[in-house]
């Protein structure tokens, strides 16, 4: 690639403007030499379109086994997630029967305890044992109050990890879904 263009016409106008005819055959060939060495210079960094096409498909390429790994990876990403929720869920409903089979024994253990302080207080007043009706009927009413102050602990207790548990799931479940959210945006 080399800038062609008429010398004569250039040696004729330098001439025309006071230079003399030796002096303008000595400035065009050192013009035309420079205007080469710069257009050289300029052409190195320069692509041709084959070359800029070339590297457009191997960028493309490239893009598409991003894409397809990205893909290979949110489905398994998916399916873990997917797998660990169920075990979670499994776990919640495996706590949910264990804290009613305990309300259950809890309430079996209540009822017994009331109904043998009930058969004691009976007796108590067949034979005239007044004061220890009340004592008894004290007593009863006191670990009665206890009995159902430990069931509501127990129950409260039970509450608050049901609680954490389904905290913890949401918060995973929301924290894989804006990770897939930012990786597609």
């Amino acid at each position: 690639r080399k800038l062609l263009f008429d010398t004569h016409a250039l040696v004729c106008l330098l001439e025309e403007n006071g230079f003399t005819t030796e002096q303008s055959e000595v400035i065009v060939p050192a013009l035309v030499k420079i205007m080469n060495n710069n257009l050289d210079v300029i052409y190195k960094d320069m692509v041709t379109k084959v070359q800029q096409e070339i590297a457009l498909q191997q960028v493309m390429s490239h893009i598409g086994g991003v894409k397809k790994d990205m893909i290979i990876l949110e489905k398994s990403e998916f399916s873990a997630l997917r797998s660990e929720n169920e075990k979670i869920k499994l776990e919640l409903q495996q706590i949910k029967k264990q804290v009613m089979d305990e309300v259950t024994k809890v309430r079996a253990d209540n009822k017994l305890n009331l109904n043998l302080e009930k058969s004691r207080a009976k007796e108590l007043v067949s034979f005239g044992y007044h004061a220890q009706q009340d004592r008894a009927l004290t007593q009863t009413d006191r670990k009665i109050d206890t009995g159902v102050a430990d069931l509501k602990t127990m129950l409260e207790s039970h509450k608050l990890d049901y609680i954490k548990y389904l905290a913890g799931s949401v918060c995973t479940c929301l924290t894989v879904a804006l990770g897939f959210y930012r990786l597609w945006m």
